[in-house]
């Protein structure tokens, strides 16, 4: 850590008290700490102290009262490797997703040029709060590291996630940020995610229940990585840009298959975890059916087989695909691996709970064509596509 330039962010929380042992673990590790604090994180940690320890002294207001000098935020987002928001309230949350930049805090974060990583802290109904899960999603989508929670007892005498992590956790995580390294620089991967809709008519189709979570999980750690991304995805709400990543919306079986043409002599390999309908109905109608009979039957005809396409065409390309299976996991997925030419499965099953189709977490075993098997944990879908990325990463 020597030598790196660490812009603290204090907001008015209880957990604001555990920022001075994290100061001083930083600068004991040879970085440069300056700290901005929100008015309101003076009710709980003394500016004094946030500036005898950090060696520097502190912005809190646009105006600094005692010189009479503007507080240049501008100069400050500028001038951090890294910022980290800790604590991060619910307050401070909403204003970052909004812009809000009613204090010096969140307009200097809206002036960053380094990566920003947060660190919630918040009572336990707050933390799972359907506002603030949106709220954290939407960060993520803008590119900030959300740290994890901890669980235990909150000041609210509330047992359960919400707890700020710990000072050593917070330093082993700023101090694991600068261990990234940009291993996929100058490579372009393809990733097709969500579920495909089949027409039936102009306002009914056939579908399946995929959120598109794992795709989407999967191009953010690549472009953590370095990697230039082609993102093919089918109907969601994730949502997510950087500038290095092409996003194509697609509808269609036919249209994924299309958009994937398109690049796939390009790339350095691809991930196909979108859930692909297999078949679709052989008409479409012009106008939407009226209910006149008891029954309804409609014919259906084969999608075309996207993922089998990439295996017949691949050339010295990594191929990754997806198995969810009810029954036979392993044996479905070593049948699939070879049969479509892969180079690395990603299977799981929808037996398992907490895996599958709209959750923020999965399940699964990852398989390669010399029958090596690494089987995961029950984990959120962030840290299933490190682990999945990593594998491609030796791989490659």
């Amino acid at each position: 850590m020597q030598g790196k330039r660490i812009l603290l962010g204090i907001t008015g929380g209880i957990a604001a008290y555990k920022i001075a042992e994290l100061i001083r673990l930083l600068i004991k590790s040879g970085a440069e700490v300056k700290c901005i604090m929100t008015p309101a994180s003076c009710d709980f940690i003394s500016p004094l102290t946030v500036s005898t320890l950090s060696k520097n002294s502190v912005a809190i207001n646009f105006w600094n009262k005692d010189s009479g000098e503007w507080e240049n935020h501008v100069e400050l987002g500028g001038w951090a490797d890294l910022f980290l928001i800790a604590p991060l309230t619910a307050n401070s949350l909403a204003k970052m997703v909004s812009g809000l930049s009613d204090n010096l805090l969140i307009t200097t974060y809206l002036s960053a040029k380094c990566p920003v990583m947060v660190a919630p802290a918040m009572d336990l109904d707050m933390y799972i709060h359907s506002t603030t899960k949106r709220n954290l999603a939407l960060l993520e989508n803008d590119g900030v590291n959300v740290l994890p929670v901890g669980s235990g007892e909150l000041a609210s005498g509330l047992v359960g996630q919400g707890r700020m992590l710990e000072p050593q956790e917070l330093f082993d995580r700023i101090q694991d940020s600068f261990k990234i390294k940009l291993t996929f620089e100058g490579k372009h991967f393809l990733i097709t995610a969500g579920p495909t809709y089949e027409l039936i008519d102009p306002v009914r189709y056939i579908g399946n229940h995929s959120s598109g979570k794992m795709g989407f999980a999967l191009a953010k750690e690549l472009l953590k990585r370095g990697a230039d991304v082609t993102l093919v995805s089918g109907p969601t709400k994730e949502e997510l840009s950087h500038n290095k990543l092409n996003l194509i919306k697609i509808s269609s079986a036919k249209q994924m298959l299309n958009a994937v043409q398109d690049v796939w002599k390009n790339v350095a390999g691809g991930i196909f975890s979108a859930a692909v309908a297999d078949y679709r109905p052989k008409t479409v109608a012009d106008e939407k059916i009226k209910k006149k009979s008891e029954e309804l039957t409609i014919e259906l005809v084969k999608n075309p087989d996207i993922l089998a396409w990439a295996g017949e065409n691949k050339k010295n390309q990594l191929l990754v695909g997806f198995a969810l299976e009810t029954n036979d996991l392993i044996e479905n997925a070593k049948s699939k691996l070879k049969k479509k030419n892969l180079d690395l499965i990603v299977a799981n099953s929808l037996q398992n709970e907490g895996a599958g189709f709209g959750y923020d977490t999965n399940k699964v075993t990852i398989l390669d064509r010399y029958n090596n098997l690494v089987d995961l944990e029950l984990m959120k879908k962030n840290q299933v596509a490190k682990s999945i990325v990593d594998i491609i990463e030796q791989k490659l």
